[in-house]
């Protein structure tokens, strides 16, 4: 008897899953706003979505209320605090810093220890950035870095492994806005090309020209964090754009679907190189095209570089 009852249980578990597999899955997109990058996620996060055939509903909304919803997936960082401390339910956090997604953590963790929150980074993987300097920028290995304190970065392993790859770091931290400009100085000094980090105290609206202009003036190439800031005047950027991320977050979505499991929190699969002609000339730097730069990139990655 206890056999034939631990059976039917089995039986009874594997249906259940089997049906809710098989039930539509509802999805509540929530963007911070409804700027051209936001936009450009959501529209090519259902076309990924209707491509990929997965029986998933998608309500865009600017709040959590409403219809059942089953995981919500939020695009920028207002979106993601707006739903992790307001609901239960699953949430995969899309265009966020890693550093805001730690804070985020940090703040929901102590009320709901059993809250999933998965993330898709906005940032691009420090082993990433460093194969891409070497790769395009051979002859300039020592990096220049600015950050705050509510940047959080592990410097000395960062360090080590620039180190690694024949370089070095060259790192100031930034406690105030006051004193951006004395810290970028210091920072050039010492360093052949300067690195953006998703950083909103220093690399803000408001201080990005006059980061870019000092740059400039001194010699030194900064590497953005998309195309905005390479049309603005840097000499590269490698981001991830909307689609890409949508295409990623829309493959979380289906895995989420089949196993009612979030994937862990992931840096961009997939990423884009963007360049600045007229910058190079000016600076006297004769760039690399960018199908030399991954195949440079591939190769160092295949030697465990």
């Amino acid at each position: 008897m206890p056999r034939l009852v631990t059976s039917l249980l089995f039986c009874t578990a594997a249906l259940l899953t089997t049906a809710a597999q098989a039930g539509t899955l509802n999805v509540r997109l929530i963007l911070s706003d409804s700027s051209a990058p936001y936009r450009q996620f959501a529209d090519s996060f259902n076309q990924a979505l209707a491509a990929g055939n997965a029986d998933v509903t998608v309500t865009e909304s600017q709040t959590i209320n409403g219809s059942t919803t089953d995981l919500i997936v939020t695009v920028g960082m207002k979106a993601a605090e707006l739903a992790a401390s307001q609901t239960g339910t699953p949430v995969l956090a899309v265009m966020i810093p890693r550093a805001g997604y730690e804070e985020l953590l940090s703040q929901v963790a102590p009320q709901s220890p059993a809250r999933t929150i998965s993330a898709i980074y906005l940032d691009q993987p420090w082993n990433r950035q460093i194969e891409f300097l070497r790769a395009a920028l051979p002859g300039r290995r020592r990096i220049g870095l600015l950050h705050s304190p509510n940047t959080r970065i592990d410097i000395a392993r960062l360090r080590r492994d620039i180190a690694e790859r024949g370089g070095s770091l060259v790192a100031q931290p930034v406690r105030s806005t006051e004193r951006l400009h004395s810290s970028l100085e210091n920072v050039l000094d010492g360093s052949d090309v300067l690195l953006a980090i998703p950083d909103s105290m220093i690399y803000s609206s408001s201080n990005i020209r006059n980061i870019l202009l000092t740059s400039y003036r001194r010699g030194v190439p900064l590497i953005g964090l998309s195309q905005s800031y390479v049309n603005a005047g840097a000499l590269y950027a490698v981001f991830s754009t909307p689609e890409q991320l949508a295409e990623q977050a829309s493959s979380s979505v289906v895995s989420y679907f089949r196993t009612m499991r979030l994937p862990g929190s992931q840096y961009p699969a997939a990423f884009t190189i963007a360049s600045n002609q007229q910058v190079a000339q000016s600076l006297g730097i004769e760039l690399p095209s960018r199908e030399t730069i991954r195949s440079r990139m591939g190769k160092a990655k295949e030697n465990g570089q």
